[in-house]
Order: C-alpha cells, then structure tokens, then sequence
C-alpha cells in the first residue's frame, strides 16, 4: 500500500472552546518561518516511496496562503513518487477562503476540500466559538464547488450544549441539501481542560440525555443514507468512489508520514510523534537536529490490537482470515467468547469471515472494543 502524507498547520484565526488538537493564534511572522521548515523536514525525509495521499490538517490549513501550499506539495511531489492521481485534501474553515483562494489552492494542486461547518444554526456555532454563520458555510461550499472542486467534505458535529434532536436533524437536512461528497458526522467531546466545559458550567448549558444523542445518530445516518450516502467508518459517509483515501489508511493497518509540529507517523512497525511546540518544532528543522521526540517500536501484539480497535470502526468491519495470515491469531477463536453475547444482541455480526458492527452497534463501540483490552491485559 502507498504511504499516506500528513502536513500539520497550526495556525487559527480563533481558538474554538471545544478543540483539543495541536493549534495556536495565527502569527503571520510565525507562519513565514514554518513554511520553510515543514518544506525542509519533508526534503530531508523523503525517499522516493510510493504516495498517493497528501493530507494538510490542523489547525486552520487554508490560513496558509495559495502559493505556501504549492510549495508544499512541490516538496512532496519531490520526495516521493506521488501517484498521478493522488488524494490532496486541504481543511478549510468557512471564514477564511474567498472565490480567488479557492482558485488559488485547486491550481496548486489540492483536488479535496474538507469544510469545518459542524452547524448551521447561527447559535450552536456562537457556543462553539466558531468565526462563522451558517449562511457563510452554504456560501463556502457553493464558491468551491464554482471553482471546480469536485471532492467535497463537511464536518457536522452533533450532541452540542442545548441541541435537540430536532436542531441536529435540521443540519442534517441543510447539508443535504448542498450535496457534498463526503461527510463526518460525529459526537462532540468536551475535553476536561476545554473552556467549553466551564462555559456551559456558567451558562448552565446541557447536553442531551444519552438516548437523545443515539437518536441524533441514528436517525441522521437513517436521513443520509436516504440522501444515497453509504456509511463506510463509524462517522463518516461518502458517495461511491469518495470515501477518504488518506483517512482509510489509519483504519486498514496502513502507513503514513506526517510532518509538522506534533504530526504523528507509522511505519514499518515503529510510531513517532514530533515535537509538538511550534517555535521548538521550526528550530530543530533550522539547526539539523531531531523533529521527532517520541518513538515506540509496535510489536506483534500491539499491531493486533491497533489493527482490531481500527478496524472495526468500518462497517466492513475485520477480515479475520487476513488477520490470522499477518499476525497469526485467529480473532474469533481468541476473542468469541467474549463477543458472543454481542452477537446475540444483533450488535456484531460474525459470518465465519469477517467480523463487524451493526449501526446500532456502533453506538455501543467501546464496550465491544473493550473486549480486546481485557484479552491483551490478561
């Protein structure tokens, strides 16, 4: 399988209360320096290895000017024998791209745009602290799609401070209503270091009860496989032939390098992770020294456990017999005793080859991944 590349950006206009990723405040003298370090390390990594990802996250990526970005792919189109038909995906945020942007990026070379939108209510995106209205992500969206852009995604969040599922189903419908190609559909998580958590303790804010946020699960994949979206992952939907390519590299076992500040990589049995400040980050690249501050070698059975926990996030699910071949354990046999009883709850289904999840199932993830642990621990 092709490597997957990673580039991280980690520059935003505003620092939305819910986010737990590895971002800052947009610093433009900051960006000048970054650019031409994330450049110099992928020239220095590279080894002329098959690629047919490029992925820019964040962040906000399309903070970074058309031209940074070019730049960007060129150095990794230099590194690596990129595919002519390679999946380059830049993350944009509503407020930052105009019609002359949008052009800008497709003519560097990005054929994907993934579009942070999580709402369209004007309110939910004010208590997400998020820069803007819903009628700027209808505008974002119909702008790419004039510029060309034929591969499309939209982030929708659900389970948000005060949402019904009545609220959640309505930007359920206004994003079908646009047609993207793709969509993440997923739970907001308010991390215990979050401002968010404080914001709603003061605003006296809450979240729907649990059988709430399985309906708003349930029934939006319901209203988007009505749409003619196939579920492929547990949050994401896609039309034939637009699942993320980069995305299905982490859930099928594959390999990936990313590069930038707190970016992780896997390969060949080994995970690393770079240093996650951004200055420390752009300094080591400047002196020659080590971007990457944490390694662990995978061994055999924590390849396995990555691989099951991964895998059955897909609604293919686990090829058990292709499994059994690439780490020698049959799942079924190690594991069946303990996943019997969610088979006979219609949870997992077990065909005498691969193992999945129902929808339904899927709700109840961690409880079925779980089993693994337990397994590993004993």
């Amino acid at each position: 399988m092709s490597l997957g590349l990673y580039v991280h950006i980690p520059f935003c206009s505003a620092i939305c209360n819910y986010c737990n990723f590895n971002r800052g405040l947009f610093d433009a003298a900051q960006k000048e320096r970054y650019v031409p370090a994330l450049r110099a390390e992928i020239a220095r990594a590279g080894d002329g290895s098959a690629a047919d990802t490029i992925y820019f996250g964040g962040g906000t990526p399309s903070l970074l000017e058309p031209a940074e970005v070019a730049a960007v792919i060129e150095a990794c189109a230099r590194g690596w024998a990129l595919a002519p038909d390679a999946e380059i995906t830049l993350e944009v945020n509503p407020e930052t791209i105009t019609r002359e942007r949008l052009a800008g990026f497709r003519a560097a070379g990005v054929n994907r745009l993934s579009l942070g939108v999580q709402s369209f209510h004007d309110t939910e995106l004010r208590r997400l602290g998020r820069l803007h209205s819903a009628a700027r992500a209808e505008e974002a969206f119909q702008d790419a799609r004039a510029e060309g852009f034929q591969n499309i995604s939209l982030d929708l969040m659900m389970w948000l401070p005060q949402q019904t599922v009545a609220d959640w189903l309505d930007s359920v419908e206004a994003l079908t209503a646009l047609g993207p190609d793709h969509a993440s559909l997923y739970l907001l998580e308010i991390y215990p270091n979050a401002p968010l958590r404080d914001e709603m303790a003061r605003a006296r804010w809450s979240v729907a009860a649990d059988e709430d946020a399985a309906e708003m699960y349930l029934s939006g994949l319901d209203r988007m496989d009505r749409a003619g979206y196939m579920q492929y992952e547990i949050c994401n939907v896609a039309r034939p032939g637009r699942a993320s390519r980069h995305n299905l590299k982490y859930w099928t076992d594959g390999e990936w390098l990313g590069f930038g500040c707190g970016a992780h990589s896997t390969r060949g049995g080994v995970r690393w992770k770079n240093r996650s400040a951004t200055d420390e980050y752009i300094s080591a690249v400047a002196s020659g020294g080590q971007t990457a501050i944490e390694y662990r070698r995978l061994e055999g059975e924590d390849r396995l456990e990555e691989a099951l926990f991964m895998g059955l996030r897909l609604n293919a699910g686990l090829d058990v017999p292709a499994l059994k071949s690439r780490y020698g354990v049959d799942v079924w046999d190690r594991h069946g005793g303990e996943l019997q009883p969610f088979v006979e709850a219609g949870l997992l289904i077990y065909d005498g080859r691969s193992l999945r999840m129902t929808r339904p199932g899927m709700l109840l993830a961690n409880e079925v991944m779980a089993v693994f642990i337990r397994s590993t621990v004993r």
